[in-house]
């Protein structure tokens, strides 16, 4: 019986160097290093039989690629694009599910449940998942959000990012809030502590011993943090919280303050109190603006860190495990860095007001010659 002829197979110097790289380099798939030892050791005159039993493969398989590499080069020894299995769902029942998603709701729920969509749609539950998915729709989830109203919103958001990204010299700046109404909750039951496979478990219900307010300056430069509790937030207690920072600031700085437009802030006694002294300089956060003050980063941490998951019988206990998280954080502060500008925090809520609400952003961010 007549054998079938070897197709000639000669490479060049950069189809040699190209082959032997792909034979070579780890992150190569297996399949194309197969590929391009089987195509070299071909070039070395050896037949199919020879090279399939030096590579362990099957001699079909040695034709295929020299036949390939023969008749496209290096384009043969790539996989040919599949076909697949053709779309069931076609394109006009895609855009009535997301149009539907978006524009309507079911009539015993406040959003649309997977399965809800598919048996209101005559889709499979899993088709329905694959289309919000990839458009982005996700029915469950609900976020919140408030735009500030303040009419010198602009002119606040200017001045106070002003303050941090560039600081007045021969200043301290530093954001001041109380976090008020912080609960002394001691579980009813002990806690069981965590396991390999079973985190942590405690009761549902809890024990209230009474309620502290921490008051707390952070100096944005340094990251350190001065903090007091107390037993309310009245505009005596802040202005006695003051006195704490006036103390802890040397004589000849001058105090810039970031604080918002809470009642305790702006009563006679606290505006007599800085009336007196020249060198301390108020900036007002906008209304509902309270993520321009630094000190929330602060009160975020030890709220996830401390106060969430701490167990106290007291109020005395709670006030010095507040007083304690504050001397650590202190003994390595570290500033938050600030990474926006006023611009950019500006365009962000313009483009908000524009795509997400029937907000006007000339409303939003009124100020003569601000551009917006």
């Amino acid at each position: 019986m007549a054998r079938r002829r070897l197709e000639a197979l000669a490479l060049s110097d950069d189809e040699r160097s190209e082959l032997k790289a792909l034979a070579m380099r780890r992150k190569t798939a297996q399949a194309l290093a197969l590929r391009a030892r089987i195509v070299l050791a071909c070039a070395e005159g050896s037949c199919n039989k020879e090279v399939a039993a030096r590579l362990h493969v099957d001699e079909g398989t040695v034709s295929k690629w020299r036949r390939r590499f023969v008749e496209r080069r290096m384009d043969g020894l790539h996989d040919e694009p599949r076909s697949g299995a053709p779309r069931t769902i076609a394109d006009a029942r895609v855009e009535a599910v997301i149009v539907k998603t978006l524009e309507s709701l079911p009539a015993d729920a406040t959003h649309w449940s997977s399965r809800g969509m598919a048996k209101a749609s005559g889709i499979s539950v899993s088709s329905i998942q694959r289309i919000w998915r990839a458009f982005g729709l996700q029915p469950h989830r609900m976020e919140t959000f408030k735009l500030s109203t303040d009419p010198n919103f602009v002119a606040k958001v200017r001045d106070i990012v002003g303050l941090y990204v560039s600081p007045p010299e021969h200043a301290v700046v530093l954001c001041v809030d109380e976090k008020s109404q912080i609960q002394a909750l001691d579980r009813s039951q002990p806690m069981l502590p965590m396991r390999p496979g079973q985190p942590a478990r405690r009761s549902h219900d809890y024990t209230r011993h009474g309620t502290t307010s921490l008051f707390a300056a952070l100096d944005v430069a340094t990251g350190r943090v001065i903090g007091k509790c107390y037993g309310r937030h009245r505009a005596t207690e802040f202005r006695k919280f003051l006195d704490e920072i006036e103390d802890a600031v040397p004589a000849d700085l001058d105090v810039h303050l970031v604080w918002d437009n809470y009642a305790t802030h702006k009563t006679p006694l606290i505006r007599n109190w800085l009336a007196k002294r020249p060198r301390w300089h108020v900036h007002l956060t906008p209304t509902s603006a309270s993520w321009l003050n630094q000190v929330e980063r602060f009160f975020a941490l030890l709220t996830d860190k401390k106060i969430r998951r701490g167990i106290y019988r007291s109020v005395a206990v709670l006030k010095a495990d507040i007083a304690s998280f504050i001397v650590h954080h202190n003994a390595n502060p570290k500033p938050f860095r600030w990474t926006k500008s006023a611009d950019d925090i500006l365009a962000s809520i313009e483009r908000f007001c524009r795509y997400n609400t029937r907000t006007e952003p000339d409303q939003m961010l009124r100020t003569s010659g601000s551009g917006h």
